[in-house]
């Protein structure tokens, strides 16, 4: 693959002269980048810059010269010579540069012809597109993401990585090779015995489609349900719908989510799918209300000691990352809450904070503490977002869910080394530190926007408030 270009520029940057650097967003590109002295990332403009009077293009070239092609071509009379050395291997690079920025970048596809599935590193860009195609899975050992060998997932990924540069490059492998460079074994694809989808089912999945989307169901549901009827249907090809009851659904139960060791969330998902499908939608099969759901345990959330959290949050400096992490602790926020927070969304003269269109096509106000008031005024007044309270590096685009979890991340393993914990794991932690105050179930029910009192009754069995006030008969021994 070739490598990447960095295009460097004159440019003024808050009337200061400063040497602009342009270049698709790479974060191994990136990170080499900030390793150049007095490099700095401006929100407002969009690319990495260097004060003009630091600049020296030298320093650029031996730290990028072997990761990029530097394209010095418009500051190259301004600026000090390079080294011979440098100037020789990057000349040679940039002697076809036209020419390499018209050739499509390849990009490993790595095929498991036994299990009929392609694996491969897709550009977060084309992310979202990717996922679109059938069977689509992340494997995070891997770091890469896989979907079925058929004619048609080859014809949708050509387009998509098309629209991004790139060309797939198809390697034959039962095995497939991670970033990191372990040879690790796929995971094994259920689906390939499966009997393709009949054109009747294709007409009925897209009908479901449509009529989720005009009742207005959330958008992962739209995604999930059809895609659950998919491998239904495809279980029992020869079926008609109006023929499946509740012993087909038994049987699929057992002979696909059983055997195949899918979780009782998975098996619930597609219960809910195909309930949602024959009785609100079809009005047929009604005996499919009676279908029983499996046994789930009672699963206790992550909660971060209230220590921690103060101290990680205390220990950012990055006033955008301190910002939306404290954000979502402070009012117990679920992660969309947040990246779809506006600023109109947040009323400084009345301290109410309003959240729209949440979980359930619910709206709630919440009150805005006084530090968060103060630390969002601070950030306004630096960063100056356009239209979201947390903005990704395109100024009027909103921070994206990827981008939170790896901030998140970072600055939790500053404090302690675990990987239990998820930026949701905010949302558990604020109910139950506000249990262990002493604030009342009823008022937590409504700061975290739930429907019913038994989903807020489970931060009872992590707060230690009663508990800790239970003598035990131990303490009573002589030991």
């Amino acid at each position: 693959m070739s490598n990447p270009l960095i295009t460097l520029a004159n440019d003024t940057h808050r009337d200061q002269a400063v040497v602009s650097l342009s270049f698709e967003k790479d974060y191994t590109l990136i990170g080499k980048v900030k390793s150049i002295k007095s490099t700095t990332w401006s929100q407002s403009r969009g690319f990495w810059y260097i004060p003009k009077n630091d600049f020296k293009l030298e320093e650029v070239l031996e730290k990028l010269n072997n990761v990029a092609i530097i394209d010095y071509s418009a500051i190259e009379n301004e600026n000090p010579t390079p080294t011979v050395g440098e100037t020789k291997n990057n000349k040679e690079a940039q002697t076809n540069l036209s020419s390499k920025q018209n050739e499509h970048k390849h990009i490993e596809v790595w095929c498991n012809e036994q299990e009929k599935i392609f694996y491969l590193s897709i550009p977060y860009a084309l992310k979202e597109q990717f996922k679109k195609l059938e069977g689509t899975c992340w494997h995070p050992k891997l770091k890469l993401w896989s979907a079925l060998d058929t004619k048609e997932n080859r014809e949708q990924l050509k387009e998509i990585l098309l629209e991004g540069g790139l060309k797939a490059e198809y390697k034959i492998d039962l095995f497939v090779k991670s970033k990191n460079g372990k040879t690790l074994k796929p995971k094994k694809n259920n689906y390939k015995n499966l009997a393709e989808l009949s054109e009747v089912h294709k007409a009925e999945i897209e009908a479901f489609k449509k009529w989720m989307i005009q009742k207005r169901y959330a958008e992962n549901t739209i995604k999930v349900y059809p895609a659950c009827l998919t491998i239904f249907f495809r279980f029992y090809t020869n079926k008609l719908i109006a023929d499946i009851g509740i012993k087909d659904i038994e049987k699929f139960n057992f002979d696909f989510i059983i055997k195949n060791k899918y979780s009782s969330k998975t098996q619930n998902q597609y219960i809910s799918a195909i309930k949602t499908f024959y009785i609100k939608m079809k009005g047929i099969n009604y005996e499919l209300a009676n279908l029983e759901r499996p046994i789930e345990g009672l699963k206790l959330p992550k909660v971060i000691p209230i220590e921690t959290v103060q101290k990680m949050l205390a220990g950012i400096a990055n006033i955008k990352h301190k910002t939306a992490l404290t954000t979502i602790y402070s009012l117990g926020l679920r992660r969309s809450e947040l990246l779809q927070m506006k600023l109109t969304d947040i009323s400084f003269k009345r301290d109410v904070v309003e959240i729209i269109n949440s979980k359930g096509k619910k709206d709630r106000d919440l009150p805005l503490p006084k530090k968060l008031k103060e630390l969002i005024t601070t950030y306004y007044r630096k960063e100056k977002p356009l239209t979201w309270l947390i903005e990704g590096q395109t100024p009027g685009k909103p921070y994206s869910a990827t981008s939170l979890s790896k901030i998140f991340e970072k600055y939790l393993c500053r404090i302690i080394k675990d990987k239990k914990y998820t930026p949701h794991s905010f949302r558990h932690s604020y109910a139950t530190h506000l249990m262990d105050m002493g604030v009342d179930l009823r008022i937590i029910q409504e700061l975290l926007g739930h429907k019913s009192s038994r989903t807020t009754e489970i931060y009872t069995h992590v707060s230690m408030r009663n508990l800790k006030n239970v003598k035990n008969p131990l303490d009573g021994f002589e030991l």
